[in-house]
């Protein structure tokens, strides 16, 4: 496994759930990572165990902090092959208890800190033919009721994903999205601020609508993040992929 040898790449939110998966991906493979996310200490154990995996603090809900992520990789590893925007906000309730400071914050984190950690990394990407891996949603193009806002952002994730890949064909960066659908995660806990029990119901709902029969595992998606980086896709751009136990086409 040397797919990733000399690559460097960054992952927001790579913590937990998803984005840590993938980051375990990247680093079997020879990579060298650098993770983001608010607590040194979780990111500090992470890295005690997998030297080739680096934690830097950075709060996805302040864009200011997006350029340093980038100046930290290049300081350490001297390029930038890969930046994948894993690093998520989300809500669910009726519209009528939706606020404009909680639909800004979910916009902040999920459109406008991919597009400052993009705008710092473009040099650095364009050196290298990078790449750029979006984390959007099943709900990126399938309606949820509950879900207005998240699934507005994660559709703007999408679009910004097929813009992004014309504008910067030409510099040689791919930029593709992976559409995930429900996994097994703390982000309806930590993200979402949802109580145990309204988990356990939209968990058990899920089973059952979703048609291969179980929720996702971090790895079923963290390993789609790492193949868009392999050499065998090199001619994929432009691309937002489903990987969510076939949902979408319910």
């Amino acid at each position: 496994m040397s797919d990733f040898k000399d690559k460097v790449v960054i992952i927001t939110g790579g913590g937990s759930g998803i984005g840590l998966a993938a980051a375990k991906s990247f680093a079997a493979g020879g990579a060298k990572v650098l993770i983001t996310g608010r607590r040194a200490n979780a990111l500090d154990e992470i890295t005690a165990t997998n030297p080739n995996i680096v934690g830097f603090a950075a709060d996805a809900a302040d864009p200011a902090s997006a350029a340093g992520v980038v100046a930290k990789a290049v300081e350490l590893w001297g390029r930038l092959d890969v930046v994948v925007n894993n690093a998520g906000d989300g809500a669910v309730g009726p519209m009528e208890l939706m606020t404009a400071d909680r639909i800004a914050a979910i916009f902040n984190v999920n459109v406008t800190y991919p597009s400052m950690i993009v705008a710092a990394a473009l040099p650095h990407l364009e050196a290298t033919g990078g790449l750029i891996v979006n984390l959007s949603s099943t709900y990126g193009s399938k309606a949820g009721a509950p879900l207005s806002h998240y699934a507005a952002s994660k559709a703007a994730v999408e679009h910004l994903t097929r813009c992004w890949a014309l504008e910067f064909a030409p510099k040689r960066i791919r930029v593709n999205a992976i559409a995930s659908g429900p996994v097994e995660t703390t982000f309806m806990q930590k993200q979402m601020g949802l109580p145990d029990e309204a988990i356990e119901a939209i968990k058990e709902f899920e089973r059952n609508t979703i048609p291969l029969g179980r929720r996702g595992v971090p790895a079923d998606v963290g390993e789609w993040i790492a193949t868009l980086a392999r050499p065998e896709l090199a001619w994929v751009t432009g691309q937002i992929i489903a990987v969510d136990g076939g949902l979408q086409v319910t």
